[in-house]
């Protein structure tokens, strides 16, 4: 049970992102991120994308046995979010690795693996990381929908690089659909989440 000093902690956090315009998982989305861990009793977590904390926090309050590495590139965003777990006390259970995701080697099997970084990166980060999937993981990756640019007409989208970014995510998913020896299945929840399971 999260007691009423971590609720409000997380609040803050929720409400330091929205006014610094800081992206973090919408509410719907960690709610279903939370009881996915539970249900399935994960244990090891691999977070791309650290952000200020945020996800990494609510990931590792599921249980005391939780341990997250998290990497994150953007100086600012690591160093608030050492101070973020440190509020939370969660220094002995969170990994966190100030690097570009590209350019980090992991050691190590993950039953759980969360994409929450650069959009355009997923299909590489999939392949750098897929080692790191234990025979029975499953990957997560946030914002499928890219607030609704993904499955949007391209034409209408003005923004060039907004049109590159969902047609990239598009692709990731494609990539995923082909994938032999996993399934993918997409959540309308949150801004769309893709959850693909390694299958034996």
């Amino acid at each position: 049970m999260v007691d009423d000093n971590i609720k409000q902690n997380i609040t803050k956090l929720e409400k330091y992102a929205k006014e610094n315009k800081i992206p973090i998982m919408q509410k719907e989305g960690i709610k279903f991120l939370i009881n996915y861990i539970e249900k399935n009793e994960i244990k090891n977590i691999l977070e791309i994308g650290t952000a200020i904390g945020y996800s990494a926090i609510c990931m590792a309050l599921v249980n005391p046995k939780i341990k997250v590495t998290t990497i994150e590139r953007d100086e600012e965003r690591y160093l608030e979010a050492i101070k973020n777990i440190k509020l939370f006390n969660l220094e002995n259970r969170i990994t966190l690795i100030f690097n570009d995701a590209l350019n980090t080697k992991i050691e190590g099997k993950y039953d759980l693996i969360f994409f929450d970084a650069a959009k355009a990166q997923n299909i590489n980060f999939f392949n750098h990381f897929e080692e790191n999937l234990a025979s029975n993981g499953t990957i997560i990756t946030d914002n499928i929908f890219f607030h609704g640019y993904t499955y949007m007409d391209p034409q209408e989208i003005e923004s060039k690089n907004i049109r590159a970014i969902a047609r990239k995510i598009r692709e990731y998913v494609d990539f995923l659909n082909d994938k032999k020896n996993y399934v993918t299945e997409i959540k309308k929840i949150g801004d769309g989440v893709a959850v693909t399971e390694r299958v034996q």
